[in-house]
Formats: structure tokens, sequence, C-alpha cells
């Protein structure tokens, strides 16, 4: 039986918190609450607009949650000042462990897709620049249905569309609401939980494995 691997971009693959130094230049020693604060409503956004069924594209709850931020933390910001963070985020760098880990785990005969709530043009173009875009057999966005995780249906799509079923199909993500929502949905999950500081929702859903660095998937899910 082959494992297909579903990798959630942000947070997962890519560094949200890679936009911090672009940050500084505007807010200083607040980069990072700056950044925190961005990608907590990025989220809450998509969660929102997934319930409401009043969709937009994922860059524009990103665009919101910058608007957001700004008023939260009285930054202001001229329009061109916006839009150069917002490039930023088409340009956020992998963490260094993907690097390492996609290759082997391509190599050891594992299916790979990247699985994202941004748009697929959006999703290849971030995986292209930080240089991991080759390891995947392709990407499935959650903009295909119009919908964001953790809708069941988000899951669902991504089955149907890689071709695999529950029992062989796992959800990789440092996000404790995706892993949840793809456990929820018939799906494993695992955990990348690389810092220690990092809860898990106490619910009555525990990841499938849990691993600090994607470097230690490969033997995790081959035992």
């Amino acid at each position: 039986m082959t494992i297909t691997l579903a990798f959630d971009v942000y947070g997962t693959l890519i560094d949200t918190a890679g936009v911090t130094s672009s940050l500084e230049k505007h807010v200083g020693e607040s980069a990072f609450r700056f950044s925190s604060i961005w990608r907590e409503k990025q989220l809450e956004y998509s969660f929102r607009r997934g319930l409401m069924q009043n969709y937009r594209k994922f860059s524009v709850c990103t665009r919101e949650a910058l608007e957001y931020t700004c008023k939260t933390m009285d930054v202001e910001l001229s329009s061109a000042d916006k839009n150069a963070l917002m490039l930023e985020y088409r340009k956020l760098p992998a963490f260094a462990d993907a690097a390492e880990a996609l290759p082997r785990l391509q190599s050891a005969g594992f299916r790979l897709y990247a699985f994202s709530n941004g748009p697929a043009e959006d999703v290849t173009a971030l995986l292209e620049n930080a240089g991991i875009a080759g390891y995947f057999q392709d990407v499935v966005s959650t903009d295909e249905i119009k919908s964001f995780k953790p809708n069941p249906a988000v899951y669902a799509h991504f089955l149907r569309k890689s071709g695999a079923t529950g029992s062989e199909a796992w959800l990789v993500s440092g996000n404790p609401f995706d892993v949840i929502g793809a456990i929820s949905a018939g799906m494993r999950g695992a955990w990348i939980r690389r810092l220690e500081t990092t809860v898990f929702d106490p619910w009555e859903i525990d990841p499938t494995v849990t691993v600090k660095t994607l470097t230690e998937l490969e033997n995790t899910l081959q035992r």
C-alpha cells in the first residue's frame, strides 16, 4: 500500500514568521507580535468565511488580517507598504527541515502532495521560490471547492483528487486544527510540533503521530 502525504503549506513547509524581518522596518521590536497577530487573524478570517459560506480567496483573508493588525497595533502603513508585505507572503522561506525531508520521503516511495488554503497558483509560486516545488505530484487547493480547512469537504476533495483512501492518506501539519480536521474526516494525521511550548487542542482527538521535525517522518511512518 502506497502512503499518500498531504503537506499543509503555511506553517508546516513554509515559515509564516519569515515576514518578520520585513516588518522590523515598519514596527521595530514589535515585528514578531505583529506577525503573530496577522497570522492568527488570517486563519480566523478563513474559519469564519468557511462557516458563513462567504468565500473569498485566502489572499483576501490575508489582506484583511493585515488591515486588522495595523488597526489593533495602531500602525500606519501606506498602501505601497501593505502591497509590499503582501508580496512578501508569496516569497516566504521554507523551514530548514523541509529541504532535507522531502527528497528522502519522495525517494522512499511516498506520494507527496501540497495541500493548502491558498490558490494553487499562489502556492506553486511560493513553493518554487522556496526551492521545494519539485517534490510534489500536485498542489491541491481548497480554493477549488471554495472553502477552507477544517471543513470536512476539503479533506474529501483532497482524497478524490489524489486518488487516495483515508486509511492510506496522511495529513502532515504543524497546525493542530488541521490535524484534527483531517482525522475527523477519516484521514490520519501527523502533527509537526517544532516548539515544546505549542499545545495541541485538548479535544477527544489526538494526532496519529507526533514528531518534532519533518525529517522524523520517514522512520515514523515506516514502523
